[in-house]
């Protein structure tokens, strides 16, 4: 559950991977693309051996791009998976989450105004 967090930080205070620490694989993506997916090894999965945490990232049809994306998620993994709730994506996670439940919850309220006023005009109307 917390590592659905991952992948929306990018932060320099996120726990170090070593390339020791990592196997890399390529393999075919998946996915819509055609000819281009089917054909070309440009999925990257990448696994955390101390921890276990894999990661497969297809975001691009570069190899390049997609190692370094698969890398950027991956620290973030690790970190939520070392740090929990303690982590920095966490904490920005939670943030994001308080902030789209305010804005949910100032629509509902203007959307109330709205029905309210609506409603006197028609019992004026009378």
């Amino acid at each position: 559950p917390l590592l659905q967090a991952a992948g929306k930080k990018n932060s320099s205070n996120l726990l170090e991977l070593t390339e020791a620490e990592l196997k890399e694989q390529f393999v075919r993506g998946d996915g819509p693309g055609g000819q281009a997916t089917n054909k070309t090894n440009n999925c990257v999965v990448l696994k955390h051996i101390p921890s276990g945490i894999v990661v497969k990232c297809h975001q691009t049809r570069s190899v390049e791009q997609n190692r370094k994306r698969a890398r950027e998620i991956l620290q973030e993994k690790i970190d939520l998976f070392y740090k929990g709730e303690d982590s920095e994506v966490f904490k920005e996670k939670k943030a994001s989450e308080k902030k789209k439940q305010e804005k949910k919850k100032r629509a509902k309220e203007n959307l109330e105004r709205k029905k309210h006023f609506k409603e006197m005009q028609e019992l004026d109307k009378k």
